[in-house]
């Protein structure tokens, strides 16, 4: 089969574990109403759910359409706090939640510098070009104090995750 594009891989990545705490970090918030800086330590205590953390290429990009689609279309929400992840801009999460009809279901962090995804050891060069990252696509399901209770990050590019396994993970 011919594809309009290479599929890269990733190589090891230096990812937390199951049984790991997950870095907090803090970024600008999007939900369908508004953005401000929060911490993932606050959206983990808010419920008693465990969190769902998906970091995901920038919004647009075909492969955050399809996680997104997939996270609707399955209902995560109703079991778990489901969060995105990605060096999209607010204004461009507040697009993609009103695209794939996900207002007021999940929230997704900006992070424009790819801070985040460094310090969980899933940065990667975007398509080759000079200072351009973007987090690998990955899942890290959390319980109530930030321990990673199943982590799935991508060897290649593009790559999904297993959304059977991760909803074994929370249901």
């Amino acid at each position: 089969m011919d594809l309009d594009f290479d599929v890269v891989d990733l190589g090891p990545a230096d990812h937390p574990e199951e049984g790991d705490e997950a870095p907090d970090f803090t970024r600008p918030l999007v939900n369908h109403e508004y953005w401000g800086d929060v911490s993932l330590d606050e959206v983990v205590a808010r419920e008693d759910d465990p969190t769902v953390l998906l970091f995901h290429p920038m919004d647009g990009a075909f492969p955050a359409t399809y996680v997104w689609n997939e996270v609707r279309d399955r209902g995560w929400v109703e079991d778990a706090t489901v969060v995105g992840l990605s060096i999209s801009t607010p204004y461009a999460h507040e697009r993609l939640l009103e695209e794939r009809d996900l207002e007021g279901e999940v929230e997704l962090f900006s992070d424009p510098g790819n801070g985040v995804a460094e310090a969980y050891g899933i940065a990667h060069d975007l398509d080759g070009m000079e200072g351009i990252e973007e987090p690998r696509p990955a899942v890290f399901v959390l319980d109530d104090d930030r321990t990673v209770e199943y982590a799935w990050v991508a060897t290649e590019w593009p790559d999904l995750p297993d959304y059977d396994e991760v909803e074994s993970a929370f249901r």
